[in-house]
């Protein structure tokens, strides 16, 4: 059996892969594949993944693309921790990790855009703002949410629903949740789970030492 290859660049969200397989300490290799004519769209790599996107990954013989289903593909295949139980259980991950990539991955996506990653210069404080605007319904919904429960698919233990829900929330650790008690708690407590620090390094935007702080180098 060939080793489980994953495509694509750790700051691409090819991290959520890398994240699941850490947390499961499946064997892999990481081919850093590139967003853009260097990388993904060579034909190369379009003749795995046709889209010209990462993450994409070989699991002998088996190609998949799009992050999230890979994880679940992993997580259930894999057993373990990370796969939430039962079809209430699976349902349950796969709303949550739906409603994050609906409601959330692109006004957070805006938000740290002209919050964190633009030169002071371009950054549009309109546009920063009104992207933040729309986070607060969907941050209320997660906050009241986790009020019934400290985990999303299982009420006792972290599963691949709550990784990519808050891999799609990770620039969120930047930004002021002071309104969302709940979910500030949960995303930093997640992202100080060992896998996590693991991967946030090889991003390079974690302090070597200490917790997550919002003075920690910004995420690209």
């Amino acid at each position: 059996m060939s080793i489980l290859k994953i495509y694509g660049h750790p700051l691409s969200r090819t991290f959520r892969n890398l994240w699941l397989v850490e947390e499961l300490g499946i064997p892999y290799e990481n081919i850093p594949v590139a967003p853009g004519p260097t990388g993904s769209r060579l034909p190369e790599f379009l003749a795995i993944n046709p889209n010209g996107r990462v993450p994409a990954i070989d699991d002998d013989g088996l190609v998949l693309w799009e992050s999230l289903a890979i994880n679940f593909y992993l997580a259930k295949k894999h057993g373990g921790p990370l796969q939430p139980s039962g079809i209430v259980g699976e349902a349950l991950g796969l709303k949550w990790s739906y409603w994050a990539v609906n409601e959330v991955e692109r006004p957070i996506g805006l938000w740290a855009k002209h919050a964190l990653v633009l030169p002071e210069a371009e950054c549009q404080a309109d546009v920063r703002d009104s992207a933040f605007g729309e986070l607060k319904a969907p941050l209320a919904v997660l906050d009241k949410a986790l009020e019934a429960q400290v985990w999303l698919a299982e009420p006792d233990r972290f599963t691949v629903a709550d990784l990519n829900v808050a891999a799609i929330l990770y620039r969120a650790l930047w930004a002021d949740l002071k309104q969302f008690p709940r979910v500030d708690k949960w995303l930093r407590s997640v992202w100080e789970r060992p896998a996590a620090r693991k991967i946030r390094a090889l991003r390079g935007d974690l302090k070597p030492e200490g917790p997550l702080y919002a003075d920690s180098p910004a995420p690209l």
